[in-house]
């Protein structure tokens, strides 16, 4: 792989554009992934935020769900904010039903953990493995994580609670980073996709 690696944004719901600008931002080459044949092309894969049990459904509806488990059960980097965080987790606290995850992180997460859409809002996080202080999140009916097993490492807490896992190259927040300018997770998950390179 060459020092700008070619990073997919799963495209079936959620707010795939600015994932797609903080990416390019990184240096990476960023598009939208929405199809088996497309995510073959792609060296890490971004799961964004959205809505969780529609995105499950749409990702069996378009044949990505088990391409998505063979991927990242095969090594390849991929960093999930809010609902994605959901998709990587190894179980769902209160599932809806016939909600699937990818799976990838040992953990139990809690939908909806930090309230409704109306009770929103923006936090400084300190975050590890990030420089230069803490990062801005934008929490909208964000998860947390309940509890991690002993291969998932706690990069950030917020309120006493999980807001940020990371489980070899498989990367989680309940925030959304790419919302507010501040590129910096984005420049992190795309050094874990070069070193896998």
């Amino acid at each position: 792989m060459t020092d700008t690696p070619v990073i997919g944004v799963l495209a079936l719901q959620g707010d795939v554009r600015e994932h797609l600008i903080a990416l390019a931002s990184a240096d990476a080459v960023a598009r939208p992934v929405r199809r088996p044949e497309e995510l073959a092309g792609v060296d890490g894969l971004v799961l964004p935020g959205g809505e969780s049990t529609t995105m499950s459904k749409l990702a069996v509806l378009f044949g990505m769900l088990e391409p998505l488990r063979e991927r990242v059960a095969a090594g390849m980097p991929v960093y999930g904010t809010c609902a994605g965080m959901i998709l990587l987790a190894d179980k769902i606290l209160d599932p809806r039903s016939g909600q699937e995850t990818v799976g990838g992180i040992d953990m139990i997460v809690r939908r909806n953990a930090f309230g409704r859409q109306n009770e929103s809002f923006e936090a400084a996080v300190e975050f590890d493995g990030v420089p230069g202080g803490p990062v801005d999140g934008v929490f909208i009916r964000a998860p947390w994580v309940e509890s991690v097993g002993a291969r998932a490492e706690v990069l950030a807490v917020h309120g006493g609670h999980i807001v940020a896992v990371r489980q070899g190259n498989a990367m989680a927040t309940s925030f959304h980073p790419e919302l507010t300018g501040d590129h910096r997770v984005h420049a992190l998950f795309t050094d874990m996709v070069r070193a896998v390179g």
